[in-house]
């Protein structure tokens, strides 16, 4: 039988049940610190996601306040670049009227080139209408206004690309001072369209310096979220590994029961079978008779020398209580 706890007996197993014990609190407390790990990482992620929410609303409307911007910016080249080409061709038109060779080579511009060349067939074709010339000296014009148009036309699609708007080119000091108009209404356009960019310049920086924030808090957050799960990872690795040799202990423990639980099995067998009576078993019954019979114990017929001698005895005081009830009847009758 198992000793209680005082009676000094030890337990076999007690060094496999302090050790896993032992186990089993490491196991709990690593669990414990897993857990802690896992909880923090979630509140990091739901401050993350919570942080990553407002960035992307953040940057809807910094995408609105860039477009606007982009658009203003727009407006400021396009308002640049024909002031520049109206003014462009003011000085195209001036170097003509002077007389005088463009700045970057002897050869003129397509636009002084093509004005000139227009001012040339123009007068060619009124002096052919209007004067009477000789034969040789007329075809002498016709081939040369012929190959003034090809070249007109060959300067058109230049000239039209440089051209903004279209002026007299006959009376070129009335055509310069529209486009230096122009051009002055273009800068004043663009100068306009500056001052706007400028009025929301702050905002478009504070909502950039803003966007860079909570990404960089997003990003701080996710970082720690990663450091945080990583290490439940690793927690959890290393319990499952020292779970491997709690359970080698378990086993052992279990093994050690089942074969205390069978020896004793067997051992309290052992004993019953040899308190068993002959009435109980066969065997324990043979094994009396025979016993008995070797002894003189016992006959055949059943009946010993020991019952013998005691159904005599038996007989004998029968017999003494019935004299005794006899000589009692005769006495009360004679009364």
């Amino acid at each position: 039988m198992r000793g209680r706890p005082d009676d000094g007996t030890p337990n076999p197993d007690a060094e496999l049940r302090e050790e896993l014990q032992g186990m089993e609190a490491r196991v709990r407390k690593m669990r414990n610190t897993r857990n802690s790990f896992s909880e923090q990482a979630r509140t990091v992620a739901d401050k993350r996601n919570a942080v990553q929410g407002q960035y992307k609303e953040h940057k809807e409307k910094l995408d609105l306040v860039v477009t606007e911007i982009k658009a203003i910016r727009s407006e400021i080249k396009m308002f640049k670049e024909k002031r520049n080409a109206l003014q462009q061709q003011a000085r195209e038109l001036i170097n003509q009227a002077k007389g005088r060779r463009d700045e970057k080579g002897s050869k003129k511009s397509a636009t002084a080139e093509y004005a000139k060349l227009k001012q040339e067939v123009q007068h060619l074709e009124k002096t052919f209408e209007t004067s009477s010339v000789g034969q040789k000296k007329e075809k002498e014009m016709i081939k040369k206004i012929k190959e003034m148009k090809i070249r007109i036309d060959e300067l058109a699609p230049e000239v039209t690309q440089f051209e903004i708007i279209n002026v007299d080119l006959s009376d070129l000091d009335t055509a310069i001072k529209t486009l230096h108009s122009e051009a002055d209404a273009a800068h004043k356009d663009m100068l306009e369209a500056v001052g706007r960019a400028d009025a929301i310049s702050k905002e478009v920086d504070e909502a950039f310096a803003h966007r860079d924030f909570l990404k960089a808090e997003g990003d701080r957050f996710h970082n720690e979220f990663l450091e945080l799960r990583k290490k439940s990872d690793d927690m959890h690795n290393k319990i499952t590994e020292l779970m491997v040799d709690v359970n080698k202990v378990r086993d052992k423990l279990n093994m050690a029961r089942d074969e205390r639980k069978s020896w004793m099995t067997d051992h309290n067998a052992s004993v019953k079978a040899e308190m068993k009576t002959g009435a109980e078993s066969e065997e324990v019954a043979d094994e009396l008779v025979s016993k008995l019979l070797n002894s003189g114990g016992i006959t055949f017929g059943g009946i010993g020398q020991g019952d013998s001698e005691g159904k005599a005895r038996r007989k004998s005081k029968s017999g003494k209580k019935k004299s005794m009830r006899k000589i009692d009847m005769n006495a009360n009758r004679r009364r």
